[in-house]
């Protein structure tokens, strides 16, 4: 089995900690206590760190601002952004569309039908509808959800259980709000 050199690294930074965190036990200079909390806080860090970003899905169709067709494991589905929502553009109820929904919808357009792009999921891989939940990435590593948000194409909406980067997204709204960026212009939401 060859190694990669991140793997290599974490086995000499593993090596070095086991053998200081000896050094302590013998010395009396750590407790135990002291080292199941180290551990416990590595082990958190290393799990938010090597979340796995899937990737690369063809985007199909942009059905609307916030809900997209991709190409997913040999079938098309629908996806959904975790977080956001934009106005509505294809609603069923015709009344709830908006102008605002159709820019919102042409915006996404042009980012990404037809492009390649990465999902990430949280808690709950799909919602009631079936639709795939996801924080979506460019094919430059942005993410969709933060970009609709910046440029005030979209709101938060957030949805327990996925809500890892809620903190982050309201502070993006509350920026876009301030500046009066995109919809806020006009205080569409």
């Amino acid at each position: 089995m060859k190694l990669t050199k991140k793997q290599k690294k974490q086995i000499v930074k593993y090596g070095l900690a086991i053998i200081i965190i000896t050094i302590g036990l013998i010395t009396g200079s750590i407790k135990k206590e002291e080292i199941l909390n180290i551990f416990q806080n590595e082990t958190t860090v290393q799990t938010e760190q090597t979340k796995e970003i899937e990737g690369k899905y063809l985007i199909l169709e942009v059905v609307d601002g916030d809900t997209y067709k991709i190409q997913y494991n040999g079938k098309e589905e629908k996806v959904r952004l975790i977080g956001v929502d934009t106005p509505e553009s294809v609603h069923q109820d015709k009344s709830k569309n908006t102008e605002y929904g159709k820019q919102a919808s042409n915006y996404v357009k042009e980012l990404i039908e037809n492009k390649y792009v990465s999902l990430e999921f949280d808690v709950s891989q799909t919602d009631k509808y079936g639709r795939l939940l996801a924080y979506v990435y460019l094919e430059d590593g942005e993410m969709l959800n933060e970009k609709l948000l910046k440029e005030g194409y979209a709101k938060t909406a957030t949805y327990a259980p996925n809500v890892k980067y809620v903190d982050q997204f309201k502070v993006l709204q509350e920026e876009a709000r301030n500046n009066k960026v995109g919809f806020w212009k006009e205080d569409v939401f």
